[in-house]
């Protein structure tokens, strides 16, 4: 028989579920060092010039504007611009003034999905739990096309966002699943991000280049 004394192994495999999912921890350490790194200097690259900023913003609307067929009633998530995001704002108003219903990402705890509010030009805006400005009233909807900013993304479509894993959470509960469109600067391309079982494809990307790929 088995001594008392001797320890056997553990109980469960909980020491091995990252995010719920079961990974390596060492292999989640690792993967998340990369994109740290990966993450800091992708978004000093995105520190252009007012001129090229504005250019590079004009060819991700003109973009959007061919793929995204608007219609009366359809909902479309954007975002509101930090950290050197292209400034969707015009597109926004296009999508309000086209007849479809313009929603925007609300963060209402950490560590918890987004919420969908709908903006309109009028509305009023308040600061949510990470200081950005969102809808300050309003129920929860749900999109039928998810705009996401772009940090990276590599051939696959998986994305590399701002690290804090909002998309991905929210996009796993979505049901039906809207189509996910990401957006970005040129020059956001990676080999892989190396993607982990919470990771999200895109179903498009989009980049200020022209580069439209599609799963």
């Amino acid at each position: 028989m088995d001594s008392e004394n001797e320890s056997g192994d553990a109980p469960c495999f909980g020491h091995l579920l990252v995010g719920g999912h079961p990974v390596d921890p060492d292999t989640a350490r690792d993967v998340a060092r990369f994109r740290r790194a990966e993450r800091a200097s992708l978004v000093a690259a995105r520190a252009l010039p007012s001129v090229e900023r504005e250019m590079a913003t004009d060819a991700l609307i003109d973009g959007l504007d061919r793929i995204v067929a608007l219609a009366q009633g359809m909902t479309v998530a954007a975002y509101w611009p930090i950290r050197g995001e292209p400034d969707l704002r015009p597109w926004m108003r296009k999508v309000y003034d086209a007849g479809a219903h313009v929603l925007l990402p609300v963060v209402i705890e950490e560590q918890a999905p987004l919420e969908f509010r709908t903006w309109s030009p009028d509305s009023r805006m308040a600061r949510d739990v990470w200081n950005i400005l969102v809808p300050a009233d309003g129920a929860p909807r749900r999109p039928d096309v998810v705009i996401a900013p772009l940090v990276g993304v590599d051939k696959d479509l998986y994305r590399l966002g701002n690290g804090g894993g909002y998309y991905d959470r929210t996009l796993a509960l979505i049901a039906p699943k809207p189509r996910i469109i990401g957006v970005g600067f040129s020059g956001c391309w990676l080999p892989t991000i190396f993607p982990m079982p919470w990771d999200v494809r895109m179903d498009d990307v989009l980049l200020s280049d022209g580069t439209h790929l599609t799963r």
